[in-house]
């Protein structure tokens, strides 16, 4: 029912590929908003979303002055810039891409070719009701395709801004379509930040495809506004060979969840997802993974790390599926939270489910705060003890940034992290 199911009465028919959009509307009706009830949201709420009023954020995309480079990575490469969800030519820069790699935006891709946009659309509605609602409410997003054999020469910045006009609050649903076909290899790095007071929904899908035998490295920070709700879900499908090194730091939003979904669909598939949440005040922060090994002879790492202060609230749910016929599967999974204020909550949920019975799977969980041990060791040798905390606390996070394996992504990388843990004051929370 639309009061379960907020943003149903904002739906119009009349927007590009109304079939796909419908259904995802009714998929969503059906589903409502996710909650506690459901058990992959049992730690996250949404409820104070529905009261904030939030319009679509539709038409002609906010104009910016500048952007908030501070806000953003420093990646040296193309970029390709969206306010509000939509696409901003003026503030993107994809001259000189190499032949063979195609980045466009979703809304001319659907104007060039709604068949062809549809069916790739679909893909990745799995029936879960935010994706459901992104397909509802689907208007323009990234798409990149690269070729077989093709080298991306430089990363692709996906810079997404939130940008609430004359302090209204705003909804936007950019669907963003990856594509390497066999043996491609491109690096993409996301960057989502918010300017203006009000508060606002990013509600981001990406499907990404990586084909035999290709490399996608997928950098993300999560540095929206104060106010912001961000979710983002990542369905990627791996065939045989491939290789998928993901990362995403969160530092901003009132409530964030990053949802990342994987199915080994091939053998000798490497895939990584790696983390590090930065959480304080009354943030929260949701990671949720799916790593489903659907064939023999593939090879998955997570690594989680976060340090929560003062009221904030972290989340890990890791779950690993490994079917019966997927022999020879290597799966590690790892959860670490460094609480810093007494106040501060983690929930963590590591999950193993194996139906294989050669195979090598591990995963752990430690939820503490810091030792003090270290804390006397660096004092006994004349370090002032706001300075060791802060060194302590630094390299509890640096571990997660090290599975960057890109030097220059990784150093802007920590740079915001460096910024962040700078502000951490000896003690903690109260």
């Amino acid at each position: 029912m639309a009061g379960d199911a907020p943003f149903v009465d904002q739906f119009s028919a009349a927007a590009p590929l109304p079939a796909l959009r419908a259904g995802g509307l009714a998929r969503y009706r059906a589903a409502g908003l996710p909650g506690p009830a459901i058990e992959a949201w049992k730690y996250t709420s949404l409820d104070a979303l529905t009261k904030l009023g939030l319009l679509p954020a539709g038409g002609a995309p906010t104009t910016l002055e500048a952007l908030p480079e501070a806000a953003l990575l420093a990646v040296d490469g193309y970029r390709a810039v969206f306010v509000n969800g939509r696409f901003v030519p003026a503030f993107s820069a994809l001259d000189g891409l190499p032949k063979g790699a195609v980045v466009e935006s979703l809304a001319a891709h659907i104007a060039r070719d709604p068949a062809a946009a549809e069916a790739a659309l679909a893909g990745a509605d799995d029936g879960t009701p935010l994706v459901a609602l992104n397909t509802a409410f689907l208007t323009d997003g990234l798409v990149l395709t690269v070729d077989r054999g093709v080298v991306l020469d430089k990363p692709l910045h996906l810079v997404s801004i939130g940008r609430p006009p004359d302090g209204q609050g705003v909804a936007f649903h950019p669907r963003h379509l990856i594509r390497l076909a066999p043996d491609a290899v491109a690096t993409v790095v996301e960057s989502h930040a918010g300017v203006g007071g009000a508060g606002y929904f990013a509600n981001t899908v990406a499907d990404i495809r990586v084909e035999d035998g290709a490399t996608l490295r997928h950098y993300v920070l999560q540095n929206q506004a104060a106010e912001a709700f961000h979710v983002a879900a990542v369905r990627l499908a791996l065939a045989a060979r491939a290789s998928y090194e993901g990362f995403v730091l969160h530092i901003g939003a009132r409530l964030a969840r990053h949802e990342l979904a994987a199915t080994i669909a091939g053998d000798g598939v490497d895939c990584r997802m790696n983390g590090l949440y930065l959480v304080a005040g009354s943030q929260h922060v949701d990671n949720t993974t799916f790593i489903d090994h659907a064939q023999p002879g593939s090879r998955s790492r997570q690594l989680f790390k976060g340090v929560l202060d003062d009221s904030g609230r972290g989340v890990f749910q890791g779950r690993v599926l490994v079917r019966p016929h997927a022999q020879k599967t290597d799966a590690h999974q790892l959860s670490r939270a460094l609480l810093l204020s007494r106040k501060a909550e983690m929930d963590g949920k590591p999950e193993l489910e194996i139906y294989a019975d050669d195979v090598r799977c591990s995963h752990g969980a430690t939820i503490g705060s810091l030792d003090q041990e270290p804390m006397f060791y660096l004092m006994s040798r004349g370090i002032d003890p706001a300075t060791a905390y802060r060194m302590l606390v630094e390299a509890f996070a640096v571990e997660a940034l090290d599975e960057i394996s890109v030097a220059a992504i990784r150093d802007a990388f920590a740079t915001h992290a460096q910024a962040w843990l700078a502000t951490r004051r000896a003690g903690g929370g109260a």
